[in-house]
């Protein structure tokens, strides 16, 4: 059996009708087999991203509009979900890498989860239904209408929760086992192009819509997510893999297994610390942008047709950045880009005070931000393991996540205190970004010393995978 390769990646190879043709472990792709190949993935991809874009901003404005703080909204919006990807991330993941099944090793999980998503989405739909139901069965019990209703956006948020980003690494993870590494950076530019053109068509023809029109949204989401996804692993076929890695057995010998192999080793530290910390730097921006508009007057509609502009920008640089990467590493592009963004932020925390001055902070942010993202999507996939991937970049998540629950919170406690000046969140990420650089440097230099370009193997990759 033949195993996915691990060493840098050749060009395309022609068979013997002479057409050109890429591997990836026992899977070969003519280039019509790519395309319908990218075409599935992509509409996967944007049947997910319309999920997350299109859930995570109106239930933040249902939020505001029965009147939760922001030390709520941090809490739910911002520390449930890395909870999730702490606690059943790991979980999912590691036994993913062990599965081996007719469908393959990811398909199986991917759609067990997408109902359990689904089921949350529509739940959500009818939370204030049920808290109004709920406020008049109670009477002069109840707690009142809204606290009512954040409880039951609790319960499906946590249902939804569970289910998204329990399957995030594993997503993921299908991509580095049926995409062909010459061809991640141009891939990745593409799958920022469908996660882009979801936050467009939600943000600019949706988001003004999300106070009044919240249950179809929710519902309308659903669909294309259930629908979208169901049909992306049904139509997407995985390879044959080499032998299980060790490992698998009892609980607690997995799990000093799993921290043994993903924190025992400082590159991979650093490599955690490179990756996770732009995304801590960026989620109280995201978390917040929306509230800082409305505190400075901007309306959700303009908001909604900023962010679809930033989205217009980044589309446009999406497929350049990922040849960029493909061409000169992913590490030294996203090197450029988060030192970009921590200049961006730096200006909007100054200057970000009226309604014009905040449109260019924003669009700033969500293009720098958005170039960083792309430039380091197939980071992992030239990096990590590729015999334990979804082991090692749920690993990321666990880092990445723990900062974010702690992190986020306090952002809200530090605005609360200071009476909502946003701008703090900008200057906040500035900061933060620039440490990313910082470790993104000592990073690049370890990868020096493990071969570089042209000799780079991961340490603690099983000898299967590296032939």
């Amino acid at each position: 059996m033949k195993p996915p390769a691990a060493t840098e990646p050749s060009p395309a190879q022609v068979n013997k009708t002479g057409i050109p043709t890429w591997s990836v472990g026992t899977l070969t792709y003519t280039k019509a087999g790519l395309a319908v190949l990218f075409f599935w993935l992509l509409w996967g991809d944007f049947a997910w991203q319309m999920k997350e874009r299109g859930i995570l901003y109106t239930v933040e404005v249902l939020l505001k509009k029965f009147d939760a703080s922001d030390l709520v909204n941090g809490v739910l919006v911002g520390a449930v979900p890395p909870i999730v990807l702490v606690v059943l991330g790991p979980i999912l993941s590691y036994r993913s890498d062990r599965h081996r099944g007719i469908l393959g090793r990811r398909i199986p999980y991917l759609l067990a989860i997408t109902p359990v998503a689904v089921l949350g989405i529509v739940g959500l739909a009818f939370s204030p239904a049920l808290g109004a139901w709920l406020h008049s069965l109670l009477g002069a019990r109840s707690p009142g209408l809204n606290p009512l209703v954040i409880g039951w956006f609790v319960v499906f948020w946590t249902i939804f929760e569970l289910a998204s980003n329990g399957g995030f690494s594993i997503f993921n993870a299908l991509v580095n086992d049926v995409v062909p590494r010459p061809l991640l950076g141009r891939f990745f530019g593409l799958f920022r192009t469908a996660t882009l053109l979801a936050a467009i068509v939600f943000n600019y023809f949706f988001l003004g819509y999300a106070e009044t029109e919240y249950f179809w949204i929710f519902l309308g989401i659903a669909l294309v997510y259930g629908a979208g996804f169901t049909s992306m692993c049904l139509k997407v076929k995985e390879g044959d893999y080499p032998a299980v890695p060790p490992g698998g057995g009892h609980p607690l010998a997995s799990l000093k297994q799993y921290c043994r192999e993903c924190f025992g080793n400082s590159y991979y530290l650093w490599f955690f610390a490179t990756f996770g910390l732009p995304y801590v730097a960026f989620a109280p921006v995201n978390l917040f942008n929306i509230f800082f508009a409305k505190s400075i007057a901007m309306n959700l509609g303009s908001f909604g047709k900023y962010l679809a502009l930033t989205y217009v920008i980044s589309i446009c640089l999406a497929y350049g950045l990922g040849s960029l990467a493909d061409r000169f590493h992913p590490l030294r592009v996203s090197l450029f880009s988060i030192g970009l963004y921590a200049c961006v932020t730096l200006w909007g925390g100054l200057f970000a005070r009226t309604p014009e001055t905040f449109a260019i902070a924003l669009v700033g942010h969500g293009v720098a931000s958005g170039m960083w993202m792309t430039s380091v999507a197939g980071l992992p996939q030239v990096l990590l393991p590729k015999s334990r991937f979804a082991q090692f970049h749920s690993a990321i998540y666990i880092t990445m996540n723990l900062g974010i629950m702690i992190y986020n919170p306090f952002m809200g406690l530090i605005l609360d205190h200071f009476g909502h000046n946003y701008r703090l969140t900008y200057l906040a990420a500035s900061v933060l970004s620039l440490l990313a650089f910082i470790s993104g440097i000592i990073l690049y230099r370890k990868f020096l010393n493990l071969g570089g370009m042209a000799n780079y193997r991961a340490p603690g990759e099983v000898p299967e995978y590296s032939n």
